[in-house]
């Protein structure tokens, strides 16, 4: 947690830098350094959403098994051991 916590304060440290250092205006780079991790957070929460969604669909195909059928595993080994 202190490693976290350390990084959030230097990233919001570095945000505030190079925002005064592009704009030569504290308010204005106090605004972004309040800003940002806001927009970032509010993006990661979609994202974890779109992340789970294709991990769930991903996981609701069946596996083939490996008995020889075509189209199964063992078909798809020998696909790929022979490098089509």
């Amino acid at each position: 947690m202190a490693k976290s916590a350390s990084f959030g304060v230097m990233h919001l440290g570095i945000a505030f830098g190079v925002s005064y250092a592009l704009t030569g205006s504290v308010t204005v780079a106090g605004a972004i350094t309040v800003v940002e991790p806001i927009c970032n957070t509010v993006a990661h929460y979609f994202f974890d959403r779109w992340w789970d969604r294709r991990q769930s669909q991903r996981r609701t195909v069946p596996a083939p098994q490996a008995d020889g059928d075509p189209g199964t595993a063992a078909t798809g080994a020998a696909w790929a051991a022979a490098g089509t």
